[in-house]
């Protein structure tokens, strides 16, 4: 169809943009451009351009987290901030009373103000002694990991392996018996509420791959519409701890 060539020729145009970009050491625009390929991409249903947009996108958001990681700026948040927050370069651990919905507008500020800046949401600790973390987007990723060792001052290291259990936690949900196409959109939804994962990234890739096979071969159609990206919460929950408060 003479649409579906055009909007993929703009995407590839906009890749070619993205890859000058990374060349450059310019990872917010490289993320920006690559980000907004990836959803043309979707919308266009050309999953064989989408797999090879992920890892591209994926290098940008490594790079940019990285600068966070490296900024030696480890802060907790738990006062309120405004519209008008200034974000410094590093690493926020958000906490009660401030809430999920919170660290994710810091981080999308961080974003905007091309700011590297890697922002986790913390809750109470349950009754068995567990840390709630949380992000949320387009979807709710929630799960409980061991607190770091001092409460009020945790480390670096168990700030990144918090960030990467939760992007764990969000790959252990999926349904890999989901239709493909269901699949990239839930991989798509889960990305929204955790950008900075690079498994995910690898998963979408993978899924991408798999949802371009099966409408080659017959077996789904391009033009089927799924019901969107899915709303409900993602949770991993311990079994033994199903009676616990949160």
């Amino acid at each position: 169809m003479p649409g579906t060539r055009g909007a993929t020729n703009s995407v590839q145009q906009l890749m070619e943009r993205a890859q000058a970009a990374l060349h450059r050491n310019q990872w917010f625009e490289a993320e920006r451009l690559a980000y907004r390929s990836l959803e043309m991409a979707r919308a266009a249903r050309d999953f064989s351009l989408m797999a090879r947009i992920a890892l591209p996108l994926q290098e940008a958001r490594r790079q940019r987290i990285q600068l966070a990681f490296d900024s030696d700026n480890f802060r907790i948040v738990d006062e309120s901030f405004g519209e008008d927050v200034r974000v410094d370069p590093g690493c926020y651990l958000v906490q009660p009373p401030l809430v999920g919905a919170d660290s994710r507008r810091l981080r999308l500020a961080a974003f905007d103000q091309e700011v590297p800046a890697a922002v986790l949401c913390r809750e109470p600790l349950t009754k068995l002694k567990l840390c709630p973390i949380v992000t949320i987007g387009q979807v709710t990723i929630r799960t409980k990991i061991d607190p770091p060792k001092h409460w009020d001052r945790p480390t670096l290291d168990w700030f990144m392996a918090a960030l990467e259990a939760l992007g764990d936690a969000a790959i252990e949900t999926l349904d890999r018996n989901a239709d493909p196409i269901r699949l990239v959109d839930a991989i798509l939804a889960r990305l929204d509420a955790l950008p900075d994962h690079e498994k995910l990234h690898q998963e979408l890739a993978h899924a991408c791959r798999e949802a371009a096979r099966a409408i080659a071969e017959g077996r789904i159609s391009a033009q089927i519409e799924t019901t969107g990206p899915e709303l409900d919460e993602i949770e991993e929950e311990d079994a033994a701890a199903s009676g616990e408060s949160e």
